[in-house]
């Protein structure tokens, strides 16, 4: 038994070590901003974007922001996923920005936004400082009122974005999400079953960290797709796996705590709400996404869309046409 705690404890330790060391290599090689790309060079994901759209890195009070914009009307600003990035939008901003000004960023810890370091209970990562994010790169860009469209990850900071600065969101889409406080209070084995990440990445670091590291490197190796592999080329990065990470830790410890708060107080989300979600996919099997969101706010409609989680990668004419009507209207 001795021999077999001594081991694990020898591998934990080197796994620490190894993860440590790649990290220290990687900021040296980052330093300050801690990015993927280098000062005055344009990132990979410009490739994926039309002429006439133009990158710009924004400094927050908490993070440098890699933006993608083009378009001309209304400000939008989009917010991805997790583990994706800024080219999530890819395949309906050529048309959305025909009517739009669309402001793309990669949220702070993802893409080739900046790392913030770790701080203490994860506020680094949480919901609030990201959301700040998006409304100081929006004024920083001139507009001090705008519409928000968030997927994932990005639907939750627009949530808190939308509650934290009633005055600057003027309408918000949220897509193929419920809030994380009502998924952490209404745990299920279906919803272990479906979101079984959810509580991986809440070990501490750096087990899923290194296990994400893993299966990323092995992923990018035999990849032929170039959406996969500029996914992966930000994915690959221990700093934006060890962010991904915390921003999950932070939904589940100090994001509980604000929404907490909010629902003591009765705070609702006042400005129009459109929740979009995969009608075949887990979120709409598993709960009634428009109710859940109607306790949320005080202008709340919905809609159960083809393709699967990434509606705007999977059903991307049916979601566009939703987001176009929603914000003209």
């Amino acid at each position: 038994m001795l021999d077999c705690v001594t081991t694990q404890t020898r591998r934990a330790l080197l796994q620490q070590t190894a993860w440590t060391a790649g990290v220290a290599a990687l900021a040296g090689t980052n330093a300050g901003a801690q990015t993927t790309v280098a000062a005055g060079e344009q990132p990979p994901c410009m490739h994926f974007f039309p002429p006439g759209f133009r990158n710009e890195r924004i400094k927050t009070s908490g993070a440098e922001i890699n933006a993608v914009i083009g378009g001309s009307g209304p400000p939008v600003l989009l917010f991805h996923g997790a583990p994706q990035s800024v080219i999530t939008w890819r395949l309906i901003a050529p048309d959305l920005a025909k009517d739009f000004t669309l402001v793309m960023c990669d949220l702070r810890g993802y893409g080739d936004s900046s790392k913030p370091e770790d701080q203490p209970k994860h506020v680094s990562q949480s919901k609030r400082p990201m959301a700040l994010d998006g409304v100081e790169v929006m004024e920083h860009l001139g507009y001090r009122q705008f519409l928000m469209v968030g997927h994932d990850r990005g639907g939750r900071v627009g949530r808190r974005m939308a509650l934290d600065h009633p005055d600057r969101v003027q309408k918000l889409i949220v897509m193929d999400i419920v809030p994380a406080h009502y998924l952490y209070s209404h745990v299920t084995i279906d919803f272990v079953q479906a979101y079984f990440h959810w509580f991986n990445y809440l070990r501490a670091a750096p087990g899923p960290e290194n296990e994400l590291k893993a299966a990323n490197d092995a992923a990018l190796a035999r990849t032929t797709d170039d959406v996969q592999r500029e996914y992966l080329r930000t994915m690959t990065n221990p700093l934006s796996i060890h962010a991904m990470c915390e921003d999950y830790r932070a939904s589940a410890s100090v994001d509980l705590a604000i929404d907490a708060a909010d629902i003591q107080a009765g705070k609702k989300i006042q400005c129009p709400l459109l929740t979009l979600w995969a009608a075949n996919g887990a979120m709409g099997k598993l709960y009634d996404v428009l109710a859940i969101w109607k306790d949320e706010g005080v202008n709340v409609t919905g809609k159960g869309l083809p393709g699967n989680h990434s509606l705007q990668e999977s059903a991307p004419k049916e979601t566009l046409a939703e987001i176009q009507q929603f914000l003209r209207a």
